[in-house]
């Protein structure tokens, strides 16, 4: 290696690691920029049949805006206001905790006491929470610029998606067909994470918080938001929070209530992950439940909630990358060689 390929790899590396920490902090609305993107492009290549790619973008930008990034900061703080109102309006009588202490005292022959456990952990939540309230502009404009941003990317993702389709093409070292066939690959894996996954996670964190609502549990939107992060997670689902649910009619003296929602969640909620999920994974994705659960775990931790779609997508594309070189492995020689 000459001097001159030594300096330009070196200058590559150094500008690569200096974008990365340019984009780190903002790497969950880019990460959801570029899975909106991938939702929406479809649609923008159907547009483009009809007027210019400028207005297609903008156009679908507009659609995001209306039919995603509005519903989810609305139920986004619906479920921050129920559980601020869970944390500072905690009454006694409307949640009937003497009653369910008394049934705990019954069953298990202990005295406790609820309320003041309750009250006493709200008063903490709420020393810490004024304590940072300083913070709180700061963050507030952080968010919104990180929203702002992603829009922008949305836009340019789209309108100029397929330059870069192109430019991958020509840049990435691999012939043509062998990048069609990897690309091929990699879109299955997105697709089956994001039906058989997040689609099917709403889905059944949904139905689930249909139950919760009519058989009278407080907080029905509040405990639907949790469901339809843990449905995501494969082996656990939303069974502890309607499980608790049960729990909780049964000892404030529903019984009918508690028999009538652990029925509909087995039967109804269950079916959704029964047959909903196998069939979106095993259609595009065909991965291993065991690889999900480990790309959603360590996708959380590495990437954040964007991590929850992003993990296993990761291992995906490492499978199929795998597959692909491997099959390929014999002409890539024989192309080197010639």
């Amino acid at each position: 290696m000459n001097l001159s390929k030594g300096f330009l790899l070196a200058l590559v590396a150094v500008l690569l690691v200096l974008s990365v920490l340019l984009v780190h902090p903002f790497l969950q609305y880019v990460l959801g920029a570029v899975l909106l993107a991938y939702v929406l492009y479809p649609l923008q290549v159907r547009f483009e049949a009809y007027t210019s790619p400028m207005v297609a973008a903008l156009s679908l930008v507009v659609l995001a805006v209306a039919g995603f990034v509005a519903p989810f900061v609305v139920v986004f703080w619906t479920v921050a206001d129920s559980a601020e109102r869970i944390l500072q309006d905690f009454d006694a009588d409307a949640m009937q905790t003497e009653l369910l202490q008394a049934r705990i005292e019954e069953l298990t022959g202990r005295e406790v006491d609820i309320a003041e456990g309750l009250v006493g952990s709200g008063r903490e939540i709420g020393t810490v929470v004024f304590e940072r309230s300083t913070e709180a502009f700061g963050t507030i404009t952080f968010h919104l610029i990180g929203v702002a941003l992603a829009l922008f990317l949305v836009y340019y993702l789209l309108k100029d998606g397929s330059e870069l389709l192109d430019w991958c093409y020509r840049t990435i070292p691999l012939p043509r067909d062998i990048q069609r066939d990897l690309y091929a690959e990699i879109d299955d894996v997105m697709w089956g994470v994001l039906v058989g996954h997040i689609f099917v996670g709403i889905v059944q964190g949904v139905v689930a918080g249909v139950g919760l609502a009519v058989t009278g549990v407080p907080n029905a939107v509040f405990w639907t938001a949790v469901m339809i992060v843990l449905a995501m997670v494969p082996l656990v689902g939303a069974i502890p929070v309607w499980g608790g649910a049960v729990v909780y009619l049964y000892l404030t003296g529903a019984p009918l209530l508690a028999v009538g929602l652990f029925v509909y969640s087995v039967i109804v909620v269950g079916l959704t992950d029964d047959y909903l999920r196998p069939f979106a994974v095993d259609r595009y994705a065909k991965l291993n439940p065991a690889v999900i659960l480990i790309g959603i775990l360590g996708g959380a931790y590495a990437f954040g909630i964007m991590g929850l779609f992003f993990g296993p997508v990761v291992l995906g594309a490492l499978k199929a990358t795998l597959r692909v070189g491997l099959d390929n492995w014999s002409r890539l020689d024989r192309r080197d060689i010639g």
